[in-house]
C-alpha cells in the first residue's frame, strides 16, 4: 500500500511543478525553438563561390542558369569543363540577372582554376609503364656524379623488385645537351603507352651558366600567351633535388639550394602542381650523400604508388593537388588577376570606371593633365617577362667571378681571365709555330704565322651550345648584355699582357727557335674567336680600332645570332660567319642556340654579310660534323652561299677533343670526319656553285688541320694565279687614312685593295699546305705517311 501511494503522489507533485513554472517553461521552450529555427534557415542560405563578399543584389531568376547548381554547396568539380554551362564571354555567372543591373557589368570573386588530377591522365597499370628520366647539370663533374650513381640505384631496383610493377629503368639526360623544347615545353616523344615522371638534380652556382639559361625557358615558357600555361600537365609528377654548399650560403634565405628550389617552383607551375616528391636539398661538404639516399627512398615509394595505379595520393604534401608553400600561392593568384585584367580589356574595349588599390591613389593627382604616351614597344625575341612592379632592380654582376667553379674549370684548360668576362690563351698552333712544326691553315691562306697571332675574346659568353664545342659547357651562356661592363682599354691591356706572358713561359721549351721567340714578342694578329661570342661585348668597336691603331690585325668570328650588332660592325681585317648547318632542323640540332628566333636572326645576318662584301673580307665558317651536317646538305649550303656571297668559304672536319661530356652531347670519334671525305664534301660544293655561276674555286688547302678553302675567283684570281693572301701593311693603311679617300670608317676601299701576294705554290689545292719551312711531327704510333691525290673538282685548278 506504501508503494502505491507513493506512486499516485509523483504526479500531484510535477502539476503543482508545473502550477508554479509554467510560464519561465513556455518563454524557454519558444527560444530554443527559435533559435534552431533560425540556425537551420541560415544554413540553407546560398553558399559563397568566391572568398569576395558578396554585395547585396536582386536574386532574380536568371535564364539559362541551372539553379540546382546555384543552391549546392559545393563546386562543381572541373568549372573549365562546364563554362559553357554556367558562363557568358567568360563571367561566371552567380545567378544575378544582368537585365536587373545598373552600370558596368563586374566579375565578382576570383578566377576559378582548374583542378589538379592527382591521377595520371589516361595512365593504366596494367598497359603502361612508367619512364623515369633524370635531368642535371653540372660544371665540375660532382652532379653528374650523383646523377649518374642515382641512375644505377633505380635501375638495380626495378632489376630486384619482387613484384612486376611496370617500370622502366631511368634515362639520364644533361640539361646542356638537350633541346629545351623536346622535354620542358612538350612532353618527350614516346610510345603511347609509357609515361614519364621527371626527376632533377642541380648544382647551386652564383653566375650565369646553362642552369640560369635552363631557369629563363622555365619562366618564358609559362609567360608566353601562345603555350598552355601547364603544357606538362600530362607527366606522371616531377621532383627536384638540389646541392649546395652552407659555407657559402648558410640558410635558404641567404641563396642555399636556390636554383633547385626556383627550378621547383616553375616546375610546379608548368605541371599543374604534380611534384611528385619534396624538394630535397643537401651540403655538399656536408649531408649530401645522406639527403639524397633519403630522397631517392622517397620518389621510389612514389614510382610504387605510381605503377600500381594509385596515382600520386590525395591530400599529402607534395602530391600536387594543394598550394605547397605561400609563394606559389600568391604567384599563381598575381598570374590569375593579370590574365584576368587583359581577358577584361581584350572585352571591353571602352572606357570602364577605374578601380584603383590605395597603393595607386598617390598616383591619380592631375592624372587627366598628363600627355598620353606613345605605346610601348615590345621585344618579342628574346621573350623576356615583364617585371613585377615590386620588383627591386639588381646591379650586374660579374660574367665569371674569380670564386665560381666557371673561373677554375677555365683556368685550368689554359685560359687567363681578363677582368670579369674577357680572355686569352695560347694557341697549339702558336707552340707548334715557335718550334718550328708549322702554323694553322691561316697561314697557308692568308699569310699569318701563328707564332705572331694573339687568341682572344672579349665575351666568354655564347648565346649557342653547339655539339663540337671544345669548352662543353665550361663558359656562361646567355642572350642579352646583363654584367659589369669592362672598359675596352683594359681589355686589349690585360689580354696583350697575359698572352706575352705566356709566350714566355716557352722560352725554356725544348725546341723553341730564338729568332720565332723574339718574333713572338710582337703581336701582328689577333683572332677574335677563342670561346664565347666576342660581338656581344658592347664597346666591340672601340676595341677594335684599339687593335687597329696598334696595327694588330682582326679576324673576327662570330655566330650568326646577333645580327644587329652585325651590321654595327666597324670594318675589321676578315670577317667570319659560322655556318655549322645549311637547314633550321640541322641548325638547331648542332648548334642548340639559345634563342628561339634562331633561324631568323640567321637569315638575317646572311643579308647583312652580302650587304658588306664589298667593304670587308667575308668567310663562311663550316665545321663538318659527320652523322649532323654533312649528309645531302650540298645543296643547300650553296643556296646559303648564294644568298651572302662571301669572299671565301672555309670547310673544316671538327676536331674531337675527346671528353666525356663531349659523348654525352651525342659527339664520339665516329663523327670526326677523314679529310678524304672533307675533301670529296668541298668538291661536290664547289660543283653546285659552279652549274648555279657563281665562280667560286678550290683555291687552297692544309692537310693538317683538316681544312680546305674555296674562293671568289672574280675578285681573288689574279693572272690565273689565286691571291688568297693579305697585305696587312696596306690595310693599316688604308684604315689609317694614308690613302687619298680612305679611313677608319671603311669608306672609299675594297677588299681587293689590300689582297697581298699570290698564294705559294705549297699551299695550292692538291699539295697538302704544310709549310715546306718547317718540319712536320707525326703523332707517336703513325708514322709519316705518303699524301694521297686529292680529289678533282671542278671550277678549282691550283
Amino acid at each position: 500500500m506504501g508503494s502505491l501511494q507513493s506512486m499516485w503522489e509523483l504526479p500531484a507533485e510535477l502539476l503543482a511543478l508545473w502550477h508554479s513554472h509554467r510560464i519561465p517553461i513556455l518563454l524557454s521552450t519558444i527560444s530554443l525553438l527559435a533559435i534552431v529555427r533560425l540556425a537551420l534557415y541560415l544554413r540553407r542560405s546560398r553558399p559563397k563561390l568566391s572568398v569576395s563578399p558578396v554585395p547585396g543584389s536582386p536574386t532574380g531568376k536568371s535564364k539559362g542558369v541551372d539553379p540546382t547548381w546555384l543552391n549546392s554547396t559545393t563546386i562543381p568539380p572541373d568549372p573549365i569543363a562546364q563554362a559553357d554551362d554556367h558562363a557568358k564571354d567568360g563571367k561566371i555567372v552567380t545567378g544575378l540577372d544582368s537585365k536587373l543591373k545598373k552600370g558596368p557589368k563586374k566579375v565578382i570573386g576570383t578566377k576559378l582554376r582548374r583542378k589538379a588530377s592527382n591521377q595520371p591522365a589516361g595512365f593504366n597499370c596494367t598497359t603502361d609503364r612508367v619512364q623515369p628520366l633524370i635531368f642535371y647539370s653540372s660544371l665540375s663533374g660532382t652532379t653528374e656524379k650523383y646523377a649518374s650513381q642515382l641512375a644505377e640505384d633505380i635501375s638495380s631496383w626495378v632489376g630486384d623488385s619482387k613484384s612486376p610493377l611496370p617500370l622502366c629503368k631511368p634515362e639520364l639526360h644533361d640539361l646542356s645537351y638537350i633541346e629545351h623544347d623536346d622535354f620542358f615545353i612538350s612532353l618527350p616523344k614516346a610510345e603511347p603507352d609509357t609515361k614519364h615522371l621527371y626527376l632533377i638534380l642541380l648544382p647551386t652556382y652564383n653566375i650565369d651558366t646553362v642552369l640560369s639559361t635552363f631557369l629563363e625557358n622555365l619562366q618564358e615558357t609559362h609567360n608566353d600567351f601562345r603555350i598552355d600555361t601547364a603544357p606538362l600537365s600530362g607527366l606522371l609528377g616531377y621532383s627536384v633535388f638540389g646541392f649546395g654548399d652552407k659555407e657559402g650560403w648558410p640558410t635558404e634565405e641567404e641563396g642555399f639550394c636556390s636554383q633547385a628550389r626556383e627550378v621547383d617552383k616553375w616546375l610546379a607551375k608548368l605541371t599543374g602542381r604534380k611534384r611528385a616528391y619534396p624538394l630535397g636539398m643537401g651540403d655538399v661538404k656536408g649531408d649530401a650523400q645522406e639527403r639524397l639516399k633519403e630522397w631517392q627512398l622517397g620518389v621510389q615509394e612514389v614510382l610504387t604508388e605510381i605503377a600500381s595505379g594509385r596515382g600520386l595520393g590525395e591530400g599529402v604534401p607534395g602530391s600536387g593537388d594543394p598550394a605547397e608553400s605561400d609563394e606559389e600561392d600568391v604567384d599563381e593568384m598575381e598570374d590569375s588577376d593579370e590574365e584576368e585584367t587583359a581577358s577584361k580589356k581584350r572585352r571591353k574595349p571602352q572606357k570602364a570606371a577605374r578601380l584603383d588599390d590605395l597603393e595607386d591613389l598617390g598616383r591619380m593627382v592631375n592624372i587627366d593633365n598628363v600627355p598620353s604616351q606613345p605605346p610601348l614597344s615590345v621585344d618579342f625575341t628574346t621573350y623576356s617577362s615583364p617585371k613585377s612592379k615590386t620588383s627591386v632592380s639588381v646591379p650586374p654582376k660579374e660574367m665569371v667571378p674569380t670564386t665560381s667553379p666557371t673561373y677554375a674549370a677555365l683556368t685550368k684548360q689554359g685560359y687567363t681571365i681578363i677582368g670579369s668576362h674577357s680572355g686569352v690563351k695560347i694557341c697549339r698552333w702558336t707552340k707548334s709555330a715557335l718550334r718550328g712544326r708549322g702554323s694553322c691553315y691561316k697561314y697557308s691562306f692568308y699569310g699569318i704565322q701563328s707564332h705572331l697571332c694573339m687568341e682572344a675574346t672579349p665575351s666568354l659568353s655564347c648565346s649557342n651550345k653547339c655539339v663540337f664545342c671544345w669548352r662543353h659547357g665550361t663558359n656562361p651562356v646567355g642572350t642579352t648584355w646583363r654584367w659589369i661592363t669592362d672598359p675596352p682599354q683594359v681589355i686589349f691591356d690585360g689580354i696583350t699582357a697575359a698572352h706575352y706572358k705566356k709566350i714566355k713561359m716557352m722560352k725554356g721549351v725544348p725546341g723553341v727557335r730564338a729568332e720565332r721567340f723574339s718574333e713572338a714578342m710582337r703581336i701582328r694578329h689577333c683572332a677574335l674567336s677563342l670561346v664565347g661570342e666576342p660581338i656581344f661585348y658592347p664597346h666591340i668597336n672601340e676595341l677594335v680600332n684599339i687593335m687597329h691603331a696598334n696595327r694588330i690585325s682582326t679576324f673576327l668570328v662570330c655566330n650568326a645570332q646577333h645580327p644587329a650588332q652585325l651590321a654595327a660592325l666597324v670594318p675589321v681585317t676578315q670577317l667570319y660567319v659560322s655556318i655549322d648547318a645549311s637547314n633550321k632542323d640541322s641548325l638547331r640540332k648542332i648548334d642548340r642556340p639559345l634563342h628561339r628566333d634562331f633561324w631568323e636572326r640567321f637569315c638575317a645576318c646572311l643579308d647583312i654579310l652580302r650587304e658588306r662584301r664589298f667593304a670587308q673580307r667575308t668567310v663562311f665558317r663550316l665545321t663538318l660534323v659527320k652523322g649532323f651536317n654533312m649528309a645531302d646538305e650540298v645543296r643547300g649550303y650553296a643556296d646559303l652561299v648564294q644568298r651572302a656571297l662571301p669572299a671565301f668559304v672555309e670547310v673544316k672536319g671538327v676536331t674531337y677533343c675527346g671528353t666525356s661530356a663531349a659523348g654525352s652531347a651525342g659527339l664520339t670519334m665516329q663523327n670526326v670526319p677523314f679529310y678524304e671525305e672533307v675533301a670529296e664534301f668541298v668538291a661536290a660544293l664547289a660543283k653546285e656553285l659552279v652549274e648555279r655561276g657563281l665562280g667560286y674555286g678550290i683555291a687552297a688547302e692544309h692537310q693538317h688541320s683538316c681544312c680546305v678553302l674555296l674562293a671568289d675567283e672574280e675578285r681573288f684570281r689574279r693572272r690565273g694565279r689565286w691571291a688568297t693572301r693579305i697585305d696587312f701593311e696596306r690595310f693599316f693603311d688604308l684604315w689609317e687614312g694614308k690613302v687619298e679617300g680612305t679611313g677608319v670608317d671603311g669608306k672609299g676601299w675594297r677588299p681587293e685593295d689590300y689582297v697581298g701576294e699570290d698564294t705559294p705554290e705549297w699551299a695550292l689545292w692538291g699539295n697538302g699546305g704544310f709549310d715546306p719551312r718547317d718540319t712536320r711531327v707525326w703523332r707517336k704510333g703513325k708514322g709519316k705517311k705518303a699524301l694521297e691525290e686529292p680529289v678533282e673538282a671542278e671550277g678549282g685548278c691550283g
